[in-house]
């Protein structure tokens, strides 16, 4: 055997319940649901058919996301948004009909792809949600991951008891909805400070995830460098802080490293399975047969073009010819199975090789999201890739808990402070942008710990609506200019709402239980939520980050 592969697929979209629907809210759930997450299980369990051992995958489900998918509320609003996902593929079934060109063979193949998405759904997922993906963890197949509770900055939120309030309710969230505790622990951004590694291995986590120049050193790249195909764009804010500039290590991706002084292992990413698959210019989903993401039929919304070439301007987009894309799925995943056995074959046999025994691990991690909304023939492809890996001998597919469990690492190493966002550091949530956020943010931890002192509804409810300010996609938005007004206007929301009931205790409002009600039916994530969690502040045997 040369080796060992891991998928590691990071899921996460904001909390969106009841907070609008299109451009921006639940129709991002809804989006990502039909065209990523349910294609994605549903290809599992196929793969789980065929393949006794791991699939080689470690899903990192984000607290946050995983209570939306629970949410009864919006399992409903999934049905009617499915349902007329079905509807608008039946009226262009039928508009193109008889048509010369592809557009009929597109709008039977995306009908065919609803039908089928929308059986197994109600057949298989509908009536709990989270468990197919909790059956495929409990059969061996698959690892699943969690994060902090609701994806907040960690090395910028600058308080103890912050970080261990969003480790910890994060890591009980994820028990409650996958029925066993987490071992790999997805951080937010892949954004590291020294001294997380020690909140993790108090919440009892074996193994997290950075970005590749955390452990190799020099400038950033890969996903930090930018031009990576989804919502990852360019940074048009100023900084606020100055760029951190790296030492060099000697730290390889290819094996597993204790972090600082714990026992947590610490997996970063290999630099070029992610630029072959996640590159907007390099990367499979450029290739001209794939699906155009951004072309869509001005009554359906449906997509009936191809990339067609990189310098191809909307208007000149060729159609879509499904069959041909899905073949080129096939063989892109046949490319990167050759991709993943020469980095291997070049990590045992090159200068990084440390003995005989040395065998290397290539640790593969994207957005869940690419694959099926960004690359819509990006299930396929993984599928495929799978099948590949798993047919040949020497390389073994393996989760990253499994991995640093049977070859723990056999070195320590000191992590620089970083991300995987744009110039692999803060910039993206500290900037000219979002730095009004951050004392906001601060305030209202220093309030919560004096606040969050009984188990009452009011503190649960205060509890909450901290996690939830403490987003870090509300900076995410705000930066890129995706949902800019709408990321300020849910920041200031959860703000308000805080103050509102923290106002209420204060002073023993009379009127706080019906606020207290009111606030739960927005916003009632963690329905177990431990206010007490809070007043836990620094971890065990650390310095606070």
């Amino acid at each position: 055997m040369t080796g060992t592969a891991t998928f590691v697929l990071h899921t996460h979209l904001p909390y969106c319940r009841l907070a609008g629907r299109w451009p921006h809210g639940e129709e991002w759930l809804h989006e990502a649901m039909l065209e990523c997450y349910l294609p994605l299980i549903r290809a599992f369990k196929r793969l789980s058919t065929e393949v006794d051992g791991e699939l080689g995958v470690t899903i990192n489900m984000t607290p946050i996301l995983a209570e939306q998918i629970a949410d009864p509320l919006m399992r409903d609003h999934f049905r009617a948004y499915l349902a007329d996902k079905v509807q608008r593929a039946r009226v262009d079934a039928a508009r193109f009909n008889g048509e010369s060109g592809l557009r009929g063979v597109t709008a039977r193949f995306h009908l065919t792809r609803y039908e089928s998405i929308q059986a197994f759904y109600e057949d298989d997922i509908a009536a709990a949600p989270l468990a197919a993906l909790a059956s495929l963890e409990e059969s061996g197949h698959i690892e699943i991951a969690t994060s902090a509770a609701t994806h907040g900055y960690l090395p910028l939120l600058d308080d103890a008891a912050a970080i261990r309030f969003q480790v910890e309710t994060g890591v009980r969230s994820h028990i409650k909805n996958f029925g066993r505790p987490p071992r790999s622990f997805w951080l937010p951004e892949c954004a590291y400070k020294p001294g997380l590694e020690r909140y993790l291995q108090d919440a009892g986590i074996k193994v997290f995830f950075v970005e590749t120049h955390l452990v190799t050193g020099g400038e950033a790249r890969g996903k930090a460098l930018g031009g990576m195909l989804g919502p990852y764009l360019e940074l048009q804010a100023r900084p606020v802080t100055r760029p951190m500039r790296l030492d060099p290590h000697e730290g390889t991706t290819f094996r597993p490293y204790y972090a600082g002084n714990s026992t947590v292992a610490v997996l970063a990413r290999n630099e070029r399975t992610g630029l072959q698959v996640w590159s907007a210019s390099h990367g499979y989903p450029g290739d001209p047969d794939y699906r155009e993401f951004h072309k869509k039929d001005g009554d359906s919304g449906l997509h009936y073009w191809r990339v067609t070439g990189s310098n191809v301007g909307l208007g000149e987009k060729a159609e879509y010819e499904p069959a041909t894309a899905l073949s080129r799925a096939r063989e892109h995943a046949a490319h990167f199975a050759e991709v993943v056995k020469s980095e291997l074959y070049f990590y045992e046999h090159g200068t990084h090789h440390a003995g005989a025994h040395d065998r290397g691990a290539v640790i593969a991690s994207y957005d869940t999201e690419l694959f099926g909304h960004w690359w819509l023939e990006g299930v396929d492809w993984l599928e495929h890739a799978i099948r590949r890996l798993n047919e040949d001998s020497s390389v073994r597919l393996i989760s990253s808990g499994r991995l640093v469990q049977e070859s723990p690492p056999t070195e320590t190493i000191t992590l620089p402070e970083g991300s995987w966002g744009s110039g692999g550091d803060h910039r993206t949530w500290l900037n000219d942008e979002t730095a009004w956020t951050w004392p906001e943010i601060r305030e209202r931890q220093h309030r919560a710990a004096k606040l969050l002192q009984d188990d009452t509804p009011a503190a649960r409810q205060l509890a909450r609506e901290l996690l939830l300010l403490q987003s870090s996609d509300w900076q995410f938005l705000m930066t890129t200019g995706q949902a800019h007004d709408y990321a300020v206007e849910r920041f200031n929301a959860h703000v308000e709402r805080f103050d509102a009931l923290a106002n209420a205790i204060e002073s023993a409002d009379p009127n706080l239980e019906a606020l207290v009600h009111g606030l739960e039916w927005l916003d009632n994530p963690f329905e177990s939520i431990n206010p007490a969690l809070y007043r836990a502040a620094a971890p065990s045997s650390a310095a606070q980050p």
